[in-house]
């Protein structure tokens, strides 16, 4: 997984400017002045609430087909949250691994004064973002 994207409901503001709902998360609420700064704070929104559920353990919420969507007085946008971004800024935390290669391949390695862990995570990076 990811990105996930999630129907937002764009709502223009009595006061001017929009609030924003998520119909999939009850407790994703924003607001904005002007619409970019509505869809900014929404995007902010949504990553904060997706954030505190995984932190929590709670899984998330399947996103809602757009189309079945009712917008009551609104207008529906998209917003969507990228899984592997998140990863990256906030578990970057570096852990062991064993591993086990041929005996030869260990001598030319070292020989050559490579780096192990840094060609692991870049074959690692690479692999992730062929998918």
């Amino acid at each position: 997984m990811k990105k996930i994207f999630y129907p937002a409901i764009f709502h223009t503001a009595e006061e001017g400017g929009f609030w924003v709902s998520f119909p999939d998360i009850p407790e994703c609420l924003t607001e904005g002045d002007d619409m970019e700064q509505a869809y900014n704070m929404a995007v902010d929104a949504l990553d904060l609430a997706l954030i505190s559920r995984l932190e929590s353990g709670t899984t998330l919420p399947v996103p809602s087909e757009p189309e079945n969507i009712p917008t009551e007085n609104g207008f529906l946008v998209v917003i969507g949250f990228d899984m592997l971004a998140y990863k990256k800024k906030n578990c970057s935390k570096a852990i062991k691994k064993t591993l086990s290669i041929p005996e030869w391949l260990n001598e030319e390695a070292l020989a050559m004064n490579i780096n192990f862990s840094q060609v692991l995570q870049e074959a690692l990076l690479a692999k992730i973002q062929s998918k």
